[in-house]
């Protein structure tokens, strides 16, 4: 395995951990009757919960460009130390960006998120460009 495909099942567990942590966050403030329902109404979190939910659909978002690129690394075979590198940068600012989204620690989430966006831009580029 690579030290991408690593870090993406590592940072695929983060996801399942952001899942929990808004479960939690969402069923304590909804209650857990409007979490079983059919939610036919569209619940709105706030607070710590609401944004335990937007940091865990950002990573969503993020994760798949993040997909994309550890398998154009490997399928292409360019992984390198800069490749790694971005993939260890990319698992620390989502790590990083779930308590200060969680927080609302502006602008430093947002510069968070962008370390991890840039890190998947260098990846794809690495790969594309041949720039081992």
């Amino acid at each position: 395995m690579t030290t991408e495909l690593y870090v993406l099942t590592l940072a695929a567990l983060l996801q399942m951990v952001q899942m929990v942590l808004y479960s939690i966050a969402g069923n304590a403030q909804a209650g857990s009757k409007a979490a079983m329902g059919p939610r036919d109404d569209k619940i709105e979190l706030t607070g710590v919960a609401g944004r335990l939910q937007r940091a865990m659909n950002n990573h969503f978002e993020g994760l798949i460009l993040f997909g994309i690129a550890v398998m154009v690394v490997t399928l292409s075979d360019s992984s390198s130390t800069l490749t790694q590198l971005c993939a260890h940068a990319y698992l620390v600012a989502r790590i990083l960006y779930i308590p200060a989204y969680a927080q609302g620690l502006a602008p430093w989430r947002s510069l968070i998120w962008a370390v991890g966006w840039i890190a998947t831009l260098v990846m794809l580029l690495a790969a594309l460009f041949g720039a081992a």
